[in-house]
């Protein structure tokens, strides 16, 4: 008779808890919307410049970098994606939202945990149970071993709620880390660029100082020969030591910029990296980046989906502060078997179990917690909103200012090679002017040093160029393109 009634009980909650499970289909809080993108037409500066593709559809390759056509720069990108410590700081936060996502999206599947024990016990003979027992006690060993079993029925929506939180968390840590990526891979080019124009510089410094000593020795040379005079042996003196000054810290510079280069690709600053280029005054001319338009930024910038993502999160949490107003159903059971033998535990006499209760928690009053909690997620996602607007405007800015940086860099370029070429037929002329005697060296040293300052000058404008050219790739993105979440991490160090 007794099993019977179990029977029809076991039954019963386990159609409860069908009928629960069938029955959630409803979800609290408020469904995501993807906020708006851009609503320019156009970039400002985008059409400006001469060899800038503007297209709707315009993409750089996901390794950007690659535009440049420099096997160098593909190479230390390479081995700063592989070997930077950021990035596997970055690819290790993936892995723990990831591993937070899987600790959430286990609340939705019920709980079931085995277990066995040993005890040994002995009640008093002199209590009332004991006197009852004839001034006897109990003792003896007891064994167990079972299973209990828990599940939390989601009728509101709540952990499918918490769910979409954290997956929307995993998705920001796998935008925040093709971000790092992305910034890595820009800091490396324009350090490779801004080195490879120091190098062009001191090429443009060695030149100068042959040239100093050699009219040096050839003033000493006029002036022994009693044809010159001696301020003009000084100021000989003062351009070559001038020069070697200049070339004294543009070394400087350049060693601390391999440095840094050595450093972001996963290298020890104490071995070279990069020694000097053999055709130091090629400077490139920089490729042509297809900008494509402002609406498709949200798509191009790993920072702005990870923003995106963000406020999804935040959305969520919305619905599961509303969930907090509704009752909690929870059903749990057990089942097993004991014995004071561990002989007898198998045996059918042995058996015990429960099933349920099918608990329900429904909150009366507390205070004014659920909605001040309310209240939070809301504030919350209303600055995460802001937050998103503000990172928007920031990224259409910093392609304009990169934009218009290549567009004034290349007029400046121009402009500074017609000085370039003035200053270079200026010194031809002075020079000229001093061997027939109608100027003094004066005139000379000024020429040099003019036309010293007109190279560098152009060489610094070549590099502005270039650099110019990564940030414009770097502000629209470096041809990201977010993907489908990830399993795992086995592959982080590449993109």
């Amino acid at each position: 008779m007794k099993t019977m009634m179990i029977k029809p009980l076991t039954r019963t909650v386990l159609a409860l808890a069908v009928a629960a499970f069938v029955s959630a289909c409803g979800t609290l809080g408020p469904d995501f919307k993807a906020p708006p993108g851009a609503t320019d037409a156009a970039y400002r500066h985008a059409g400006a410049q001469a060899g800038t593709q503007v297209d709707s559809a315009a993409r750089l390759p996901a390794q950007w970098w690659t535009v440049f056509g420099d096997a160098t720069l593909d190479q230390l990108e390479t081995r700063a994606m592989q070997q930077n410590p950021d990035v596997r700081a970055a690819a290790q936060r993936l892995v723990q939202a990831q591993a937070q996502l899987g600790v959430t999206r286990a609340a939705q599947r019920p709980a079931l945990n085995a277990s066995a024990g040993i005890s040994n016990s002995r009640t008093s003979a002199e209590t009332a149970q004991g006197l009852a027992l004839g001034h006897r006690s109990i003792e003896g060993n007891n064994y167990s071993i079972g299973a209990d079993f828990s599940w939390e029925l989601d009728l509101w929506g709540r952990v499918r709620r918490s769910v979409e939180a954290a997956d929307a968390q995993a998705l920001a840590a796998q935008d925040d880390r093709d971000g790092v990526l992305l910034m890595l891979s820009s800091q490396v080019a324009t350090s490779y660029w801004q080195l490879r124009g120091l190098d062009a510089e001191i090429a443009i410094l060695n030149n100068a100082l042959a040239t100093r000593r050699e009219s040096e020795q050839l003033i000493q040379a006029r002036f022994d020969a009693g044809l010159s005079n001696e301020l003009d042996v000084a100021r000989a003196r003062i351009e070559r030591a001038n020069a070697e000054s200049d070339l004294q810290e543009v070394q400087r510079q350049r060693n601390n910029l391999e440095h840094a280069l050595a450093v972001l690709a996963g290298a020890s600053p104490s071995q070279p990296i990069l020694p000097a280029a053999t055709d130091a005054l090629a400077l490139p001319l920089p490729p042509s980046i297809p900008v494509g338009l402002p609406a498709s930024l949200l798509g191009q910038r790993p920072d702005l989906a990870a923003s995106v993502a963000q406020l999804r999160a935040s959305n969520a949490q919305i619905g599961v502060a509303e969930a907090a107003f509704y009752p909690n159903v929870s059903l749990t059971g057990n089942f097993g078997f004991a014995s004071k033998s561990l002989s007898d535990i198998s045996q059918g006499s042995a058996r015990q179990f429960s099933a349920g209760p099918l608990a329900l928690s429904l909150p009366i009053f507390d205070g004014g917690r659920n909605r001040a909690n309310l209240k939070l997620a809301r504030a919350r996602y209303d600055e995460a909103v802001a937050n998103h607007e503000g990172r928007l405007l920031t990224a259409l800015r910093e392609v304009e200012d990169a934009l218009s940086d290549v567009q004034q860099r290349q007029q400046q370029g121009d402009v500074q090679e017609q000085a370039r070429a003035a200053a270079a037929r200026a010194l031809l002329v002075a020079q000229a002017r001093y061997d027939r005697g109608v100027s003094t060296y004066l005139d000379v040293t000024d020429a040099q040093r003019s036309t010293l300052a007109a190279d560098r000058a152009a060489a610094q404008i070549r590099t502005q160029r270039l650099v110019a050219a990564v940030s414009v790739a770097r502000a629209l993105g470096g041809g990201w393109s977010e993907g489908k979440p990830e399993a795992t991490v086995a592959q982080a160090g590449s993109q």
